[in-house]
């Protein structure tokens, strides 16, 4: 361990200076980070050191070793970056400084670059909501909205504050179907390279070692057709799926074609009450932090429309804001809407009715998210094993049809 010498602001503004004990200089400012000191200079034994620079001596070390996409600003950094400045802002630091010092943390040159973006637009007299549109591959219309409305309401650290919580939220939720997909490609992507080494390698060797004479029965007639059209053309049907894919994956990214995909993956048996669920707490969560902010249930409408994730549901929340428009309830259309849940439904009315629609979203938020957890537990434990029980099915076949000539002869042998 050793000793450092800091100099920094606290929570509250006020200027700091002391001591901390750490393994080395990053360590020691993320010990102060915590405590909720901001240090502005480190200083170990007789060396000074500024805190950029120790962060740019350590990001050097790290560059030794790089990482693939260390360079790339990720979802993870931007909650990371709204959480600690959300931190700074609610302090009481003024927005540039806490800024800077969030950049002087960063480690990710890519991160810094766009912090300094933001701090710079914002020193020129820039607002920081409009710096962030100028970055909208990294803020969504959702962020750039609330830091907007904070900007405007003079509220700008509990905004971001709202913005942190969905954010995390949001990391969460994809990092759950990160997880739920990864094992049955893995085991699916294992399982169709078995079946096409046991088709074209095995299965031909074992029935030419039975001898031409020998009656094959169907089903390993059957394999050997289909392992000799793989030898034949086994090129033609990877072509065919590469195409396939590519044609796949082209109609997907056009406006008809993504509706009726995402359409689709909503009658799909339980994948499809995984993504309503989520999408319901998307919807309760961000509506009610939007119109707690003082944005207007239509122009809330037109940002939660993006953050839905289906583009079937997109045009259902398009649906109702068309009808509120024309003065109808928001509950009413959420109704007729078919893919909302009678509770939200019947919440949003109350909410509408006592005039607190923002506190009642909020509140049902955690309970959708709850039910949404549950489903993708759901969908983790039923998906792979029916993955695992087709791969079985499919493998248990070629076996069969690949032992039945050998019992037949065996039993031929024995005169039966």
């Amino acid at each position: 361990m050793a000793s450092f010498t800091y100099k920094g602001v606290d929570r509250a503004g006020n200027s700091v200076s002391g001591t901390v004990e750490a393994a080395d200089r990053s360590l020691a400012i993320s010990v102060l980070t915590a405590e909720g000191t901001y240090p502005t200079e480190l200083m170990e034994g007789a060396v000074k050191v500024s805190a950029p620079k120790a962060e740019k001596a350590s990001a050097s070390k790290n560059r030794k070793a790089p990482v693939l996409g260390s360079g790339r600003v990720k979802s993870k950094d931007i909650l990371a970056v709204t959480e600690q400045l959300s931190t700074a802002l609610s302090a009481g630091l003024p927005l540039l400084d806490a800024l800077d010092i969030i950049r002087s943390q960063q480690v990710k040159p890519a991160m810094r670059e766009l912090l300094g973006d933001l701090e710079k637009a914002v020193s020129s007299g820039n607002s920081l909501s409009g710096a962030m549109a100028e970055h909208s591959e990294h803020f969504s219309k959702l962020y750039v909205s609330m830091v907007r409305v904070g900007e405007t309401g003079g509220i700008l650290d509990e905004t971001i504050s709202q913005l942190a919580t969905i954010l995390e939220r949001e990391e969460k939720i994809k990092t759950s179907m990160t997880n739920a997909l990864v094992y049955p490609a893995i085991v699916l992507t294992l399982g169709i390279g078995s079946v096409i080494i046991m088709l074209t390698a095995i299965l031909p060797k074992i029935i030419n070692a039975l001898g031409e004479e020998v009656l094959l029965p169907l089903p390993t007639r059957m394999l050997l057709w289909l392992s000799d059209f793989l030898i034949v053309y086994g090129w033609a049907v990877g072509l065919a799926v590469a195409g396939a894919a590519w044609f796949f994956y082209s109609w997907k990214n056009t406006e008809q074609g993504k509706h009726k995909w995402d359409a689709f993956k909503l009658r799909v048996p339980v994948l499809g009450s995984v993504l309503t669920k989520i999408a319901v707490g998307r919807f309760a969560r961000t509506l009610g932090s939007l119109t707690g902010c003082g944005i207007t249930i239509l122009n809330a409408l037109s940002v939660v429309r993006d953050i839905m994730g289906n583009e079937q549901l997109g045009g259902e929340i398009d649906e109702v804001a068309s009808k509120v428009s024309m003065g109808e309830s928001l509950g009413e259309p959420l109704a007729a809407s078919g893919h909302f849940p009678p509770l939200l439904v019947q919440l949003v009315s109350l909410g509408e009715q006592t005039g607190k629609l923002d506190e009642v979203l909020l509140n049902a938020a955690r309970t959708f998210d709850s039910e949404a957890d549950a489903a993708i537990t759901r969908f983790m434990a039923v998906f792979p094993a029916l993955i695992i029980l087709l791969l079985a099915l499919i493998i248990f076949f070629i076996i069969a049809g690949t032992l039945l000539p050998i019992v037949t002869i065996d039993f031929g042998g024995l005169g039966v």
